[in-house]
């Protein structure tokens, strides 16, 4: 601009040497080249000018848009000093509620299915810490790990079901519904890795199809004691600085959780103090008796032996029954030792099993009879057997991939079991919970607009400023939110920005419904028609907090 002033002089000069007499033609003509010049100069600046005026004028949008985004988020920390009669108002979710991915007619329902393990047989806390010392002392006593492990002690606040372990990085990861690594869900041995250690282990967050191949999902019941089991057998190799092969420790840890499992360890264990390990369960006996009365066909389908089995109903059910042996008269066929999921894609033919002999029967098993036990077999042999058309067979189980995906790529509709589903809901239905909730929301919906109107070019001190306190705000929000589940890892069903983790994802996949146990249908009518809601944007369980709560109070607290 100063530049430009100094130039005004020089212009009205040469209007009044055009203008005086004799030989001004001359000097004017003499200098028009030069004139043009100027001119052009001239018209540069103006350019120039108008430039810095839109810039001006933009930083000073920029700066208002900052301003009222500051207001905005003054006035929300304002209304975050107390917790909104809106909210506290706001429905609870039903713990014990059956959640809909798939719309399911239960009227069109006729045969019903049931794993044992976590579906019928409900258990204790205390048997992951029996499936971990079992699992442990193998290891140590046949695979020759150092005998300090034998001191290593279950830890039941660091793992959750849905967890995948890396065979090549030795990491334990919670992945997001789109396959990314959550930014603190990734664990190796027991040391949270930080973003940049993620970054430099896999080159970005998200996982590639070529990476996913190393990973193996932990879904079952197993899954707690195995996690945890292998997180301690990493950071043992780590803290001794002895070199080791992450796969082989997954090898190792499997191998003896399935050594445990198969070898009758786990279930001798159980059986020898079902007080310990089983929980009675008086809901269920009705439940299957309410099923019988109104004529449905009853199966059970699992991979356990059947003197586990047995042993386990009539402890769970005693105080219910007269007669120990009454449970299986509430069953059409009962399967044991299946061998799933190699069930519902083999050919292997069913036995029956003479529970006094422990003896399987060599004759052609070509009907299913009552109060027989079976042995085996495959979902091709059993549905040629039974009759039982897929859309009204429903099967109950707790592991996605052995129990559900079989049966739903075969038509049956699916129940998944997930018992952890009712303390995530009673902590979502929680004031506190849902107040952090809405805090992050509303953290996210200004962060979001702050980049929307400042470009990366024109972030100045203040846009740097502001940023930094809603990021700061947003994560103490994050923080406490993933506290209130696990503190290692967060919730079981959503990362720590609420979205779907991939463990939701293939609730998505397998299951049509999922509840947290079988007798939660007691609550329902057999005729019920379970319905999809409409506007699903996370999982139907979840209700997210809007925060249009908060406005009220935000806008009533502004000057």
């Amino acid at each position: 601009m100063a530049s430009f002033r100094r130039l005004l002089p020089l212009c009205s000069s040469l209007r009044g040497t055009r203008f005086s007499s004799s030989g001004v033609y001359e000097r004017f003509g003499a200098n028009v080249c030069g004139y043009s010049k100027f001119t052009s100069s001239v018209h540069t600046v103006s350019k120039f000018e108008e430039k810095i005026k839109r810039a001006e004028a933009d930083a000073s949008e920029d700066n208002d848009d900052i301003d009222n985004i500051r207001r905005e988020f003054d006035a929300a920390k304002r209304s975050f000093l107390e917790i909104p009669e809106a909210l506290k108002a706001m429905p609870k979710t039903n713990p014990e509620g059956i959640y809909v991915n798939r719309g399911l007619r239960l009227d069109l329902i006729q045969v019903y299915g049931f794993d044992y393990d976590f579906t019928l047989a409900h258990y204790s806390a205390n048997l992951q810490n029996l499936i971990y010392d079992l699992a442990k002392e193998h290891m140590v006593k046949e695979f020759k790990y150092p005998e300090v492990c034998m001191s290593f002690k279950y830890d039941p606040s660091f793992p959750i079901r849905g967890l995948y372990y890396d065979r090549e990085h030795g990491c334990l990861l919670k992945l997001d519904f789109f396959g990314s690594i959550e930014e603190e869900g990734c664990f190796y041995g027991r040391h949270q890795l930080s973003e940049e250690e993620i970054v430099e282990i896999y080159g970005t967050r998200h996982i590639g199809r070529d990476q996913a191949r190393r990973l193996v999902g932990l879904m079952d019941f197993f899954c707690f004691s195995e996690a945890c089991l292998i997180a301690d057998m990493v950071q043992y190799f780590v803290d001794a600085k002895l070199e080791f092969d992450a796969c082989y420790i997954y090898e190792d840890v499997n191998n003896a959780i399935q050594h445990v499992h198969h070898s009758g360890l786990m279930h001798r264990g159980i059986l020898s103090d079902p007080h310990r390990y089983l929980v009675k369960n008086g809901q269920l006996l009705q439940f299957l008796r309410i099923l019988k009365e109104k004529g449905k066909r009853l199966f059970l389908l699992t991979n356990s032996p059947y003197y586990f089995v047995d042993g386990g109903m009539q402890f769970m059910l005693e105080d219910s029954t007269g007669n120990s042996d009454s449970w299986k008269e509430l069953f059409d066929v009962v399967i044991a030792k299946a061998n799933k999921p190699g069930f519902y894609t083999s050919e292997h033919p069913f036995r029956c099993y003479d529970t006094e002999k422990d003896t399987l029967a060599f004759t052609k098993v070509d009907t299913f009879l009552k109060n027989k036990i079976y042995y085996h077999g495959s979902l091709k042999s059993f549905l040629q057997i039974t009759k039982w058309k897929g859309p009204e067979v429903i099967y109950f189980g707790d592991h996605l991939f052995s129990d559900l995906r079989g049966p739903s790529k075969a038509g049956w509709r699916t129940a998944a079991i997930i018992h952890e589903l009712e303390d995530e809901i009673r902590i979502q239905n929680e004031d506190r919970y849902r107040f952090e909730q809405a805090k992050f929301h509303i953290l996210q919906e200004l962060l979001g607009r702050l980049h929307a109107v400042i470009p990366s070019s024109k972030r100045s001190e203040a846009y740097k400023l502001l940023f930094g306190e809603l990021n700061e705000e947003r994560q103490k929000a994050r923080s406490m939110m993933k506290r209130m589940f696990n503190t290692s890892f967060g919730a079981t069903f959503l990362t720590d920005k609420g979205q779907e983790s991939a463990f939701a994802y293939h609730i998505h996949q397998y299951a049509d419904v999922y509840t947290s146990k079988p007798e939660n249908f007691l609550f329902y009518s057999p005729e019920t028609w379970l319905h999809a809601p409409c506007d699903i944007k996370i999982m139907p369980h979840h209700v997210k907090i809007p925060s249009s709560l908060f406005k009220t109070s935000r806008c009533s607290s502004m000057p």
